[in-house]
């Protein structure tokens, strides 16, 4: 019971600095075999029709894993969050809350902070420690980024993979931190992918699971994955407030967009993949980044786990070649 799940990115440095496990209960439900099965779970308990799958899937997970609580970010995600919690709190599971401030106040943000140090019964010093040895394995992400986006060695769906497990390392940051030399001295062999169309994904990630693989197979590649970057801390601090203060995605669509703009620039992007979540309040933030962002665009709505349904393949592909 040592192993402590959460909802999406936080403070992971307090739960290692505890002698404890980190879980991203959505890594878990979306690399389920059975995640289709999940989200039946969670409506088989009486989740409504019209609630993000992602919640369900939550829910079903936190379930089914052997947790010591759920850290459980009530602002700064999703906005159902709240009903998660109080549905898993109902079935006995310890409940910890924590809120990124809207208006990325530092004090605020350290006094959040600060509340799941003292749940955990941790001090500042031990913090500071683990978030020193995590610089070292957040580097190890950004340089999969780079050669993603710069090399061409690495391709979208690879970085998918490791920036989105950098929330919590797949439990382990030493062994994550082996996995990811060892992908890097491999990838540093291969002849690079030839400059094809290059696509930004700015949204949450992708409840589907062949995304990159059909944009690849169209001769398109990701070279921005926006909110997964996001979640290996793609920034030089030496403070864990404004490590966290810097992280945008809690922050809202203003907050998200000057990161975006500024990497869609330097990565040489052609077109851009916004990514929305059937039910979740963020499609109200497509009409920003289209009247913002120049460039061509398309929004693509997933619902349920699993493979792209056919129109979404069909609109990808028109997609690709209008852009090539």
């Amino acid at each position: 019971m040592d192993r402590i799940g959460f909802t999406t990115s936080i403070p992971v440095e307090v739960i290692l600095a505890a002698g404890k496990t980190p879980v991203d209960l959505n890594n878990i439900f979306i690399n389920s075999a059975e995640a289709r099965r999940l989200v039946e779970v969670a409506e088989d308990a009486g989740y409504p029709r019209n609630t993000c799958g992602w919640i369900k899937g939550l829910y079903a997970v936190a379930l089914q894993q052997d947790l010591e609580a759920v850290i459980a970010v009530i602002q700064g995600d999703c906005s159902n969050t709240q009903a998660l919690m109080e549905t898993l709190q109902l079935k006995n599971i310890n409940i910890i809350p924590f809120a990124y401030p809207y208006d990325r106040d530092p004090a605020a943000l350290q006094s959040e902070i600060e509340k799941l140090m003292r749940i955990f019964r941790v001090e500042r010093g031990a913090v500071d420690k683990i978030k020193a040895q995590l610089d070292q394995v957040r580097c190890l992400c950004q340089e999969i980024d780079v050669m993603t986006w710069r090399e061409n060695k690495v391709s979208g769906g690879e970085n998918h993979y490791y920036l989105v497990s950098s929330s919590d390392f797949n439990g382990d940051p030493i062994a994550f931190a082996g996995e990811m030399q060892e992908f890097i001295a491999a990838a540093r062999s291969r002849r690079p992918w030839p400059d094809r169309v290059r696509l930004a994904y700015i949204g949450v990630p992708p409840i589907f699971t062949d995304l990159y693989a059909n944009l690849e197979a169209m001769g398109a590649r990701v070279v921005f994955n926006e909110v997964q970057r996001q979640f290996s801390m793609p920034f030089t601090t030496g403070d864990i407030v404004e490590q966290y203060r810097q992280y945008t995605y809690p922050y809202g669509a203003f907050a998200r967009l000057d990161d975006i703009m500024a990497q869609l620039e330097l990565r040489r992007v052609d077109g851009i993949i916004h990514y929305t979540q059937t039910f979740c309040f963020r499609q109200i933030e497509d009409i920003i980044y289209r009247e913002k962002i120049r460039l061509p665009f398309i929004t693509l709505e997933g619902d349920q786990p699993g493979r792209m349904d056919a129109r979404t393949r069909m609109r990808l592909e028109a997609f690709v070649s209008m852009l090539r």
